[in-house]
């Protein structure tokens, strides 16, 4: 007598709804997730009367200056000396070259510190035709 031989059973995972909870995730993900602004120095900007909004962030670098005389560019905390060259490096970027440099400076800083801003922006000549704006709030009537 002959036996006849078991057909092997398949052992495998199910991968009909894999998509389905691929895209579940990346939608989970993308409700969830939130981005970083730039957070800066902890600055208590100066009153104005009259403030104009920038008409986007692309293209603006803000550098932060506080009382304590601590200068900051993308959450970097540099010397004066160093804002030429990562301001230079902004303008040439071909993405999203920079066109404008807002300043966000404490009350409290000295003149001195603001000068030494103002000479390095300078410093880097006419080809970087750059808009200088002063960050403020609105004065409290």
């Amino acid at each position: 007598m002959k036996f006849s031989t078991k057909s092997k059973v398949t052992s495998g995972i199910n991968t009909a709804s894999m998509p389905d909870i691929i895209f579940m995730l990346l939608i989970f993900f993308m409700v969830c997730t939130t981005f970083k602004e730039s957070q800066g120095l902890k600055v208590i900007l100066p009153d104005a009367k009259k403030i104009e909004k920038l008409p986007g962030k692309r293209g603006v670098a803000v550098i932060w200056a506080d009382r304590a005389g601590n200068i900051t560019i993308d959450d970097k905390f540099l010397n004066p000396g160093d804002i030429r060259n990562i301001i230079y490096a902004k303008i040439i970027d071909p993405i999203s070259p920079l066109k404008v440099v807002s300043l966000r400076i404490d009350n409290q800083v000295s003149m001195e510190r603001v000068t030494e801003i103002h000479e390095e922006l300078r410093a880097l000549g006419e080809s970087a035709a750059l808009n200088v704006n002063y960050s403020a709030r609105t004065a409290a009537d």
